[in-house]
């Protein structure tokens, strides 16, 4: 029976088909880690520069349709 024991142990140790779905795991979480400090960190600068395109696709809009947008 310890012999039985000690022999799954062993087997157990050697397998590795479990490891490469932890290792992307890890991956994907550092991945996901990287893009939320990301968004932190720039998100309000690239928040603004929307709101700027926005604003300036508004005015080329309103100047388009009323005829004043020179060509």
């Amino acid at each position: 029976m310890l012999i039985k024991l000690i022999a799954q142990l062993q087997a157990l140790k050697t397998e590795q088909d479990g490891a490469t779905a932890i290792e992307y795991g890890l991956i994907a979480g550092g991945i996901s880690l990287a893009i939320v400090a990301a968004v932190f960190a720039f998100g309000d600068s690239l928040g603004g520069m929307f709101d700027n395109i926005a604003s300036a696709m508004d005015e080329a809009a309103t100047q388009t349709a009323s005829g004043d947008g020179s060509d």
